[in-house]
């Protein structure tokens, strides 16, 4: 069995990325950031506390530093 590779006519030109910055990369950190913070609301309204109070740290008390 032979198998026989066609190569293209013509070689593909890609741009150089701004530092990494492509767009099929920022349209996967921004649907992972809307998945993340949607199920970050859904946690906080099953539990009935917020993020911080789940973690320990005490909310409206503001920051409790003596000036």
């Amino acid at each position: 069995m032979v198998i026989v590779v066609e190569l293209p006519k013509v070689e593909p030109k890609f741009k150089a990325s701004f530092l990494g910055f492509t767009k099929t990369a920022e349209i996967w950190n921004s649907t992972a950031c809307m998945i993340g913070l949607i199920g970050t609301f859904i946690v906080e309204l099953i539990s009935n506390k917020n993020i911080l109070q789940m973690i320990g740290v005490d909310v409206g008390k503001g920051l409790d530093v003596p000036l």
